[in-house]
This record gives structure tokens, sequence and C-alpha cells, in this order.
């Protein structure tokens, strides 16, 4: 019988830890090949994962609750004595060294290294580095957390000449990155400086935040601290669309056995006006925009929870109405009963959340990191309208809906945010009434 160390595997692109949720088998237990060892939590979903091969698990080296880096071992596994698990050991050793390798991949060290390695932190301000050098290593890893060179300058380095060192910036990143916001240290005090308020909060229930909520929080305020949001605004007379989904929904469903919502159809109109504006579809690296060549769509979809996901359609301007109606019913269900996987939310380029299924008029949604732009659907709406005809001005019920755009004022300008949003709305208007299914 052989011991083998069981490391966490990798479980995405952009993951470099995750949360210990719950171990399914405990120390000195047996398992089979396939059942889940541990479930663990990512910023984006939850994992189970399984055993590589039938055995006993020896020993548990992270706990619940415990956030551990992508690579490292997180418990010791037994083999079974049967020879026919050699294959499966082989195989599942190339894997987590593969995932080992990884520049993000980091062993946890004790409180004494890190008191050691990094210099006690203030959050209250900062000293700001001007001459400091970032290696490589640095760069990659800093790209990784969506930290800025201006960040990372506000970081003190125990390097040689204060350079900023891997372990540097992996203290940083585990207390919280608390000069993410911070005021620089100035000599005299000049202009506006944001004061340190003391505010009552009140008193009530306390409802602590579940580990979700807190992604979501630290997603959001990150995307408002990285891009510069603009919101633009345009109606939409959506008379024609509705009457053709209220005159083909029964059809369509007896057709393909899916129902026909306003979302494939809005995905639809999105992905056509994506591929009339691609500058849209991209994302700031740096001082380089990367136009996207895939129109993956994200679809805002709250959870049972309350909390919000974003699942993906893929390759939406490659699909037809069909196949984009069956690949949204199945992602919204999928949210709804917990079982999304992680390749379900991953690889986004342009994200529309529905803010009218909540009965809102608009909203101003904040931009799905990294990319350009975000589109905010409100209530369909009866409404009375002047419409110009030959014969005259008239005034007819019309169902109206009002579209807003967020973008990233750093890559998308005013110009090309109006005329994107004006091309969805045209393509939502001029739906083709004798369109069959």
């Amino acid at each position: 019988m052989s011991k083998t160390e069981f490391k966490l595997p990798k479980m995405g692109e952009s993951i470099t830890e995750g949360t210990i949720i719950e171990w399914h088998v405990k120390e000195g237990e047996f398992f089979e090949k396939g059942d889940v060892l541990v479930e663990v939590g990512t910023d984006k979903v939850d994992n189970e994962v399984p055993a590589p091969f039938s055995g006993t698990l020896l020993e548990i080296k992270y706990q619940d609750g415990d956030v551990v880096a992508i690579g490292a071992v997180v418990a010791i596994l037994e083999a079974a004595s049967d020879q026919s698990q050699k294959k499966d050991n082989d195989t599942f050793k190339a894997t987590t060294k593969k995932a080992a390798a990884s520049p993000y991949a980091k062993t946890p060290k004790s409180k004494q290294q890190q008191k050691a390695e990094a210099p006690a932190v203030k959050t209250t301000a900062f000293q700001v580095n001007e001459n400091i050098f970032i290696s490589p290593l640095v760069d990659s890893i800093a790209r990784n957390h969506h930290i800025s060179y201006e960040e990372l300058a506000r970081i003190p380095g125990t390097g040689i000449d204060g350079r900023l060192r891997k372990s540097d910036l992996f203290q940083y990143i585990s207390e919280g990155r608390p000069y993410k916001f911070a005021q620089p240290v100035q000599e005299q005090a000049s202009g506006f400086q944001v004061p340190d308020l003391k505010f009552d909060k009140g008193q009530g229930k306390i409802i602590e935040m579940d580990r979700m909520r807190q992604m979501i929080s630290d997603h959001m305020v990150f995307s408002k601290h990285t891009s510069p949001h603009v919101t633009a605004y345009v109606e939409a007379d959506l008379t024609d669309m509705v009457n053709w989904r209220n005159k083909n929904k029964e059809a369509f469903q007896k057709k393909y056995n899916e129902r026909l919502t306003f979302t494939p159809i809005f995905i639809e109109c999105v992905a056509k006006a994506i591929k009339d504006f691609p500058m849209i579809n991209s994302s700031l690296d740096g001082k380089n925009i990367i136009v996207k060549e895939d129109i993956n769509i994200g679809l805002a979809t709250a959870l049972p929870s309350g909390n919000l996901i974003v699942p993906v359609v893929r390759n939406a301007d490659k699909k037809n109405l069909k196949e984009l109606a069956a690949a949204a019913n199945e992602l919204i269900v999928k949210a709804r009963d917990n079982k999304l996987s992680a390749d379900d939310t991953r690889g986004s380029t342009f994200t529309i959340s529905n803010v009218g299924t909540f009965g809102s008029l608009m909203g101003t949604p904040i931009i799905n990191q990294p990319e350009a732009a975000i589109l905010a659907t409100g209530v369909i709406k009866k409404r009375a309208e002047v419409m110009e005809r030959e014969d005259g001005d008239t005034i007819e019920i019309r169902q109206m809906m009002y579209l807003s755009l967020s973008f990233d004022h750093r890559i998308v300008d005013g110009y090309l945010a109006g005329s994107f949003l004006r091309r969805i709305a045209d393509y939502m208007e001029q739906i083709d009434m004798s369109r069959s299914i």
C-alpha cells in the first residue's frame, strides 16, 4: 500500500485558491474511486472533488472554512492494495503535479514566517515606492489578482533596496489588500482628503455575510474602483416583439420542448449588435485592449439564496433562436438548483442583467470585470405613445422598455456606447413579424 499526497486540483484559469466547505470522508474512512472527498468553494461556484482511486483517507491537512491555494496538499491518502489502482495513481499524480506547477499556487506559511518576511501593514495610509521594480513573476501574480501598478507601488517590499518580493505580495493579498483604497501619506495637508468619519451604524439583528456574498461584495467594489463607470440610456418599442412572442410561444414549446422567454431574443439582438460594434466585446490589459473573437453572453441570474451568479451562453452569435433558448433555459434551471459547474460561469465577454424581472423600470448595473460593458433591460410596460403615421400623429398603447448600458470609459467612449445601445434597440424593434419558428 502506498501513501499519496492529495492536492487541491486546478478549478479554472483565473482561480488561485478555494475554501474548504466540507469533507465528505473522515480520517480513517475507506472510499471508492469517484467518491466525493471534499467540497471546495471558489469565487465562481462550489466544486465537488472526487477521489482519484480507491483507498483510505489517512490525514486531513485543512479543516472546514480554511482557504487553500490551488496545488496545496490538503490530505494524505493511502491507495488500496489492488494492483489495478496503479494506473489511477499515475494519472492523479500527473494532474496534481501540473496544478502545483502554477505560478500562483503557494504553500500556506506559519504566522511566524509571515511576520518575518513582511512588515506590519497599516490600513489608513501608505507610502508610495516611486522606484518600484516589478519582476515578471510579481507582475504575473498581480495581473491574476487584478492588482494595478499603482496599488503595487503602495506595498512595502522586503527585498534588496525595498524590492517587492513574491512573499510580500501574497502576504498583502492574504491581509485583504488593505492599501487598495488607501490615501497616500502627504507631507503637507492640501486639497480634499477623505475624512475618517465615525458613523453611527445603529443597532439591530446581526447577519453574517455568507462566503458568496462576501465575494460578490469584493468583486463589485473592485469593479467600481477599477473602471470609470458611465451609463447611457435608450427606450425601445417592443410591441412587435411582444406580439410575435405571444403568437409563437406555444408552438415553439410544442415543437422544441423549450420555453420561449424574452431572454434568448434579447441575446440574439445583443449578439448582432456586438458584431456591428466589436470594440464593445473587449477587455483592458494594461495599455492594451483585447478585442475578443468569441461572443459569450453572461446572464446575471438570481440564486435561491438571493445572491447573483453569471452563467454564460457561449458563441451566442453562432446559435439560432432554438439553440439560444435551450442554452439559456438550461443555465437558469441549473443556477436555481445550485448545479452550475465552473465551466458554466467562465469566459463571458459581455453581460446582460434583466432587472425588469424584479419589476424595475431601469437599472445602472456594475460592470462584470474584466468586460468593457454590461446591459440592463427594464420591465416591459404598456404606455401611451405618440406615433407618427402618414395620415398624422396618433396616440397608441405600446409596449415600451428602457435599456441602460454601463461601460468602462477607459475603453469605450460615449459615441461608441450610444451607437451600440441604439443598435440593440433597433434590432429589438425591427423584429420580423412573419418570421417562422
